[in-house]
């Protein structure tokens, strides 16, 4: 599933997961964790692989373009256990 946010958003979505979640969200999805950290704007492509998010320059930091949310919405999952 396709879905454009903010980099901002994205970011602040990173920010509030609570401390390991980086780890969770790559076990429960078979990658390595450098490939969830570029997910979420990391630059780490010696460990880890690019996660098909393009980005477009403008306000709030820009726009990115997901072509697979499974990882914002594992990252998602793990907010609504955290606020419950």
């Amino acid at each position: 599933m396709n879905r454009t946010i903010t980099f901002n958003e994205l970011r602040k979505i990173k920010d509030s997961l609570p401390a390991g979640s980086m780890h969770r969200i790559a076990d429960e999805l078979g990658l390595d964790v450098e490939t969830v950290r570029n997910f979420f704007g990391g630059h780490n492509f010696k460990d880890g692989k690019s996660v098909g998010i393009h980005l477009e320059p403008g306000p709030d930091g820009g726009l990115v373009m997901l072509d697979d949310t499974t990882v914002l919405d594992k990252a998602l999952d793990i907010l609504r256990e955290t606020n419950a």
